[in-house]
């Protein structure tokens, strides 16, 4: 089914559109005219298969029927904060010919992070996206007032109660009141006697998706043996051999923080580029990472299991490496759902070690060594650079497209990705061209702003 044949709004229309987004996925031809007819919902879909999607529109084609207004229509809570400014992002876009409103709050940020959501907040804002600790956090402050909203989305229901916030929610839920609708979204099902009583609403709807979908491409699970217990030199022949295959994008999951910096700095003396994600990194340096792989500056993203839910890269990623065994089944499941998404194929590579403890749940298809790469490394095709200044300064991607090629002999087509982000903005060229740029642009000013151009 296309999004024109569903019941919504021209704007709502014309901005998917502009996004090149045609085909409604499963989930979003069922579930949308379920949540446009304001009735709850539990929609239950793998990852990769257009949730968001799913429940952002109709929340975006009921408000845009209605007078802007500052009051909170909307609350969607989210487990992470990651989610949260992902989420905030495609109502951007969504909304893109409507005057809607939307911030994002979550915690783990500096005071100075704080006072800014706290600042957003007293501008009035219709759709508030958030962790539940930090949303609670500013109810109990006097920070934010929610009365009986219209819509109450909880986004990745089933991992919001495995990281432990059931006692928040309960309590967020009894503060705000109750909502005219509310939408619950899962990556597995739920009976109705798992919900919590505030989730147990007569006459919801349950639409379970969560078996893979006929569009879902192959994925293929290879074990790579690594002769000794530490395995970077095996994940470097690993690494190389992807890349010499012409696989662009790559995920290596390992356990801890701690062992993210050190397998991202042996990776980097090995002359391998790689971007660090993981959760004691502040928020801009994750933002910058993700775009740095989605730009095709770097091959490869070192990171925890933070990364293996709500992380969605444009253009897939071509495989995904347990360097470390997942914990838990659900952190087998998770890793893997990075990649052959959306009808692309994709390979999980698992690296074991001599009398490493395989759990269960991980199951391979096959065994296979890439050769050795005799001291060659991986330098990515383009560069990312910074702008310090991005959607809080009025920033677009045409102003940045506008900036480059005015002071320099690039053309639109010779930028690739670029990313607006609330204070800076990261633009992918090729590697080549990137010193050229930063001195053509330096000295000038964008959109009458003095600005600092540097390669990421």
């Amino acid at each position: 089914m296309k999004f024109d044949e569903l019941d919504l709004s021209y704007d709502v229309l014309d901005a998917l559109d502009a996004m090149n987004f045609d085909e409604c996925t499963p989930i979003q031809e069922q579930a949308i005219p379920v949540a446009l007819r304001g009735r709850d919902l539990i929609a239950v879909a793998q990852t990769g298969t257009g949730k968001t999607a799913a429940f952002l529109l109709p929340v975006i084609d009921q408000l845009g029927m209605r007078e802007p207004s500052d009051s909170v229509k909307c609350v969607v809570m989210t487990p992470t904060r990651e989610l949260a400014l992902q989420i905030d992002r495609q109502l951007e876009g969504f909304s893109y010919f409507l005057p809607i409103s939307s911030t994002a709050v979550y915690g783990g940020t500096d005071g100075a992070g704080y006072a800014q959501q706290q600042r957003a907040l007293k501008m009035g804002a219709e759709v508030i996206i958030a962790t539940p600790g930090r949303l609670l956090d500013l109810l109990q402050r006097g920070a934010l007032e929610i009365h009986d909203p219209a819509t109450v989305v909880v986004d990745e229901f089933d991992k919001t109660l495995d990281l432990g916030f059931a006692d928040e929610m309960r309590r967020l839920m009894r503060r705000i009141g109750r909502p005219g609708s509310l939408v619950l979204t899962s990556a597995t099902p739920m009976g109705h006697a798992e919900l919590p009583q505030w989730a147990q609403r007569p006459g919801c709807q349950t639409l379970d998706y969560s078996a893979p979908a006929e569009k879902s491409g192959h994925l293929d699970r290879v074990e790579v043996e690594s002769p000794v217990r530490d395995k970077a030199e095996t994940l470097a022949d690993l690494l190389c051999a992807l890349s010499d295959a012409g696989q662009r994008r790559t995920i290596v999951f390992v356990n801890h923080r701690e062992s993210a910096e050190r397998l991202h700095e042996l990776l980097r003396r090995d002359g391998i580029e790689s971007a660090l994600y993981h959760g004691g990194l502040q928020q801009t340096d994750r933002e910058a990472a993700v775009a740095r792989l989605r730009g095709g500056s770097v091959p490869v993203l070192v990171a925890t299991d933070l990364a293996a839910r709500g992380l969605d890269i444009e253009g897939g990623i071509d495989a995904v490496v347990h360097y470390h065994m997942p914990p838990t089944a659900d952190d087998w499941t998770h890793r893997n759902g990075r990649t052959a998404r959306n009808g692309a194929d994709g390979t999980v590579y698992v690296i074991t070690a001599e009398g490493e403890n395989i759990p269960d749940y991980v199951v391979t298809d096959r065994r296979w060594q890439p050769a050795p790469r005799d001291g060659r490394g991986i330098q990515a095709p383009m560069a990312t650079l910074h702008i310090n200044a991005g959607r809080k300064e009025k920033i677009s991607k045409g102003d940045a497209v506008g900036y480059i090629t005015a002071h320099t002999d690039l053309n639109g087509s010779d930028i690739g990705l670029i990313t607006v982000n609330d204070h800076s903005t990261l633009i992918a060229v090729a590697r080549q061209a990137a010193d050229t740029v930063i001195a053509a642009c330096s000295p000038h000013k964008l959109k009458g702003k003095r600005v600092r151009i540097t390669l990421l």
